[in-house]
């Protein structure tokens, strides 16, 4: 596997004017809280469903299915949007985007049932893939020698809007109402959007159909095995993470600890190593090699794996694996994802494939990870997380 430094092949781009581009600093600092501010609305939804359902005159249980929704919304603008980066207007986009998504939190907001609120929020959601717009202009742009650098600020970024919806969205709309929490979300987007879809280029980067790159997804991904490789490798240590994540609540809510929903919620806080951990892991990818910083990830993931099976009784082991999995996480897709942006000429249509590859693999870890603690505990949600660990790098480690 080559390292992330390698160049990519030259690009069939039309140049572009940037006199209204800020310094390379604060274009950087722009685009990173941009997309923390957008990444938060995919999952606004999660921590304000018992607030959503005593609205609504229903339990949380019968409501549960709207932050599912929010997902499979992402999921959907990520394969139809995502691509467009290779070819639309940069500008334009982004702040068509940006108003759509600010539109459709707004109705959020007002919704008067669960049903419209579905409806607004699966708008909003597939609206929202404005950081997989940025992560490749910055790869695009960055000097080689710093490109994992330049895109793990923006990963940073994103993560830290997801810990920051779980948590901040969690708090304020007990002290404001769930409404106000879409509404001010609204608000942040529109500006924060906007503001970043001023300073970005202007022109289309290449003639043709304006959905040519989803129409090349499989041919991308067949022609370049680097490409095929994150993406797998990043598949497995999402659906590894997901399964321990997004089962965790069961655990610390159940009768082994007994916590309440809002204690087990602050578990989230755990996701703030993330964005420590990036700049780090972008700066041993620039020094290192993509390649040795997904092994070492992996490394990492697996002993996080056993430590999860031990905090099924033991606390201090809980949280010693919750770190472990976030900083595994947080370096495998700064690297794979650098990788991905980096082994083909259309970087926005490789990374349409690997975010979805790696949200595919996440959603199907975490729905049998659920059969699973149903059947078998906690500890048949740790040997899902290990299988697909193993799978990730079992189906990668022969070279093609």
């Amino acid at each position: 596997m080559p390292s992330a430094t390698t160049t990519a092949p030259a690009r069939a781009t039309t140049p572009v004017r940037q006199s209204r581009e800020p310094a390379p600093g604060l274009f950087l600092t722009l685009l990173a809280v941009c997309s923390a501010v957008t990444a938060a609305n995919i999952y606004l939804a999660a921590p304000l469903l018992p607030l959503m359902a005593r609205d609504f005159g229903s339990a949380p249980s019968a409501i549960a299915w709207i932050a599912s929704v929010a997902q499979l919304g992402y999921a959907v603008g990520l394969l139809f949007f995502a691509p467009l980066g290779d070819s639309a207007n940069r500008r334009r986009l982004v702040a068509g985007l940006t108003l759509v998504t600010a539109l459709a939190l707004g109705a959020s907001a007002a919704a008067p049932g669960a049903a419209a609120l579905a409806v607004a929020m699966f708008v909003a959601s597939a609206a929202t893939v404005i950081p997989q717009l940025l992560v490749p202009l910055v790869a695009e742009r960055a000097p080689a020698e710093r490109r994992a650098r330049h895109v793990a600020a923006v990963i940073a970024g994103l993560f830290t809007g997801i810990v920051g919806a779980r948590v901040l969205g969690g708090l304020a709309g007990q002290a404001f109402g769930w409404r106000w929490v879409f509404a001010g979300a609204a608000v942040l987007t529109l500006a924060l959007g906007l503001a970043t879809a001023l300073v970005l280029p202007s022109r289309r980067r290449r003639e043709g159909p304006l959905f040519a790159g989803l129409v090349a997804l499989p041919s991308v991904l067949r022609g370049s095995p680097e490409l095929w490789r994150a993406c797998v490798r990043q598949a497995g240590m999402f659906g590894a993470w997901s399964a321990l994540w997004t089962s965790l609540a069961l655990l610390l809510t159940g009768p082994e600890y007994g916590l309440s929903t809002a204690t087990a919620g602050l578990f989230g806080l755990f996701g703030l190593t993330a964005s420590a951990v990036a700049p780090l892991a972008g700066g041993l990818v620039d020094r290192f090699g993509a390649a040795r910083v997904v092994r070492s990830a992996y490394l990492i993931a697996a002993v996080s794996v056993p430590l999860f099976w031990l905090g099924g009784h033991v606390l201090g082991a809980l949280f010693a694996a919750a770190i472990a999995v976030h900083a595994a996480l947080v370096a495998s897709h700064v690297a794979n994802q650098t990788l991905a942006l980096t082994a083909t000429s259309t970087p926005a249509t490789a990374n349409t494939a690997y975010v979805v590859a790696g949200f595919a693999g996440g959603a199907a870890a975490s729905a049998l990870a659920g059969v699973a603690f149903s059947h078998f505990g906690w500890g048949g949600v740790c040997a899902v997380a290990g299988v697909w660990l193993v799978l990730g790098w079992g189906l990668t480690s022969i070279r093609r």
